[in-house]
């Protein structure tokens, strides 16, 4: 018996049995043919790396049927039922990009393939229901975007800039909150077309079903979800519980800056400066004689002037200290900032 959907298309290819399938990605990419061979192996699990944008990369196991039982809360909540096509334009060697393939398996979606690039619908000439990106990849795909009608954006924030220049247009974008624990997100919230104008409410995280959220004395998010993970997921991520089923990200508490006494959460901070900045830049923190620790920002690209003056309602406690250019940041292979890294480079 075959362990996929019988509609289930890969670049417009249709399959018989999961030896059709192994051949037709043998010739067309390693990194899929290597996924499909272990999806289809006798292991009940997938060896999956971690995307170490907070710590070194390492291997996890995760279960194939929690893997299937993702594909299918994804699919119930976003309403995408079989014969739904999807752009895969992430990196198969981690877990968003196999798990667009495990949606496509287990619901029976049409996937087209493309290259992990920066602007991945540049050479696109058809429209799809689904795909998902990171925050460069829709940076970069502003133009474009009128070609997919459903966009999950992940593994990053998505700035304010950014995030105005989405509230126009028509394809609805959602961000996700997870990680390779969780299988890809176990939340998302709207991001774009969902509010009118003259009520300007936030939008907050939503659970997906089947997910119990708590706070632990760190303000962090535990999170117990049974069909994805059999243990209790601990995480660093600073929030603000509003509802049983939605939450507020504040940021990670491993990030808090603590500056003569005032906690700053940087996250937080970036939001605000966003207004400001167009490149790509973080706050952090470094040592320093008087305050403990100062706050300084990294941009990347040219050095500017940045007039903090133009900022609305700022406390001076969240103002930069010291102003940093750097000419590339260092990334993850997902694209993630490794700020630490990033940070060796100014050598303070």
């Amino acid at each position: 018996m075959n362990r996929f959907h019988k509609n289930f298309q890969l670049n417009n290819t249709s399959f018989s049995t999961e030896e059709e399938v192994l051949s037709y990605a043998k010739n067309f990419s390693v990194s899929i043919y290597s996924f499909f061979k272990d999806w289809f192996s006798s292991d009940d699990f997938i060896v999956v790396q971690t995307s170490g944008s907070t710590g070194k990369p390492k291997p996890i196991q995760l279960k194939k049927e929690f893997m299937i039982n993702s594909a299918k809360a994804t699919g119930a909540f976003f309403n995408l039922k079989e014969n739904t096509t999807a752009l895969l334009c992430l990196s198969v060697d981690y877990i968003a990009g196999k798990m667009m393939l495990v949606r496509g398996l287990t619901l029976g979606w049409h996937i087209d393939v493309v290259e992990p690039t920066s602007n991945p619908l540049k050479n696109i000439q058809k429209t799809f229901d689904f795909s998902a990106m990171v925050p460069l990849q829709l940076q970069n795909s502003l133009s474009e975007l009128y070609k997919v009608k459903k966009l999950i954006v992940g593994g990053g924030v998505v700035s304010s800039n950014l995030n105005q220049k989405i509230q126009q247009i028509k394809t609805e974008i959602f961000a996700t909150y997870g990680m390779t624990e969780t299988i890809t997100h176990i939340a998302v919230k709207k991001l774009n077309n969902s509010l009118s104008e003259s009520l300007q409410q936030e939008s907050f995280y939503q659970l997906l079903p089947n997910v119990t959220i708590y706070k632990d004395e760190r303000n962090c998010l535990l999170i117990k979800a049974p069909k994805v993970s059999d243990d209790f997921i601990i995480t660093n991520d600073v929030v603000q519980l509003i509802s049983d089923t939605q939450f507020k990200w504040l940021g990670r508490f491993d990030n808090v800056i603590n500056s003569g006494g005032v906690k700053l959460q940087p996250e937080e901070i970036e939001e605000k400066l966003s207004e400001l900045i167009k490149e790509r830049f973080f706050v952090t923190g470094v040592k320093d004689e008087f305050l403990g620790e100062k706050l300084i920002l990294i941009v990347e690209g040219k050095s500017q002037e940045i007039d903090f003056s133009e900022l609305q309602n700022i406390s001076k406690y969240k103002i930069p200290k010291a102003v940093y250019f750097i000419d590339k940041f260092v990334e993850t292979e997902t694209k993630k900032i490794q700020r630490l890294k990033t940070l060796d480079l100014l050598s303070l």
